[in-house]
Order: structure tokens, then C-alpha cells, then sequence
């Protein structure tokens, strides 16, 4: 039987400036381990720490730029664009844009912040 997830949760983000993470479905809103989905809305110039995650996410950015840095360079997604970051790469999220961005998120397993590994100092960049 389907079962109705009348709204999400917000979640708390990293970063540099506020931004908006409502997970529909995850460890914070349904309990769900095996996967996770959120809505994200970052700020122009927004920047993540830096992550090496346990988990595959895959990301579609609805509008706006997001900025993917990994180990081999730096990719831009914009809106009616993905990407996919497979788990063990390293990678660090922003939106360099003043505009921001607005974007979904899925993680396989469920993202949850242990596994994400943040960079502890941020040594890999600004």
C-alpha cells in the first residue's frame, strides 16, 4: 500500500550561508535507511566543506548552478541538468552563482552525517 508523506523535514545544513534542505524521504523524515530524498535551496555563494561520502547520490538541479568539485576538476550543473557522485569520490558542492540554486537530491544508502566524512579543516580549497 502507498503511503502519503504529507510533508518534510528540515534538516540542518553545512556551509557557509543558510540553506534550506527539506528531506521527503530519509533516516530524519520516514526512517527510511536504504535512501534518501531532499529538496535543496542554496544561496549565491553558498559553499560546502568538502565530503568523501558512503553513499551514491545522484542530483537534479531544477534552476540555477550548482558547482561540483572533485578530484579531477570542477564540473557545473545547471537547471535541467544531473549529476551523479559516486560513493568514496571526493567532492564539495556551492553555488557560485548570485541566484543560487534549487535542486533534488538522492543518496543510496540515506544520507545521514557520519557517512558523509566532511573534510575536517577544509584542506582541498576555499
Amino acid at each position: 500500500m502507498p503511503t502519503l508523506i504529507a510533508s518534510p523535514s528540515r534538516v540542518e545544513a553545512a556551509g557557509t550561508k543558510p540553506k534550506l534542505i527539506d528531506e521527503y524521504v530519509g533516516v530524519v523524515n520516514s526512517g527510511e535507511a536504504g535512501v534518501s530524498v531532499a529538496h535543496m535551496r542554496s544561496p549565491g555563494g553558498w559553499v560546502e566543506p568538502g565530503q568523501t561520502p558512503e553513499f551514491d547520490e545522484y542530483t537534479v538541479v531544477l534552476r540555477g548552478l550548482l558547482r561540483v568539485e572533485h578530484e579531477a576538476g570542477t564540473l557545473d550543473v545547471r537547471g535541467g541538468q544531473g549529476v551523479v557522485v559516486r560513493r568514496g569520490e571526493w567532492v564539495r558542492y556551492s553555488t557560485p552563482e548570485p541566484e543560487g540554486a534549487e535542486y533534488v537530491a538522492i543518496c543510496l544508502p540515506a544520507f545521514t552525517l557520519a557517512a558523509a566524512h566532511r573534510d575536517a579543516d577544509d584542506a582541498k580549497g576555499a
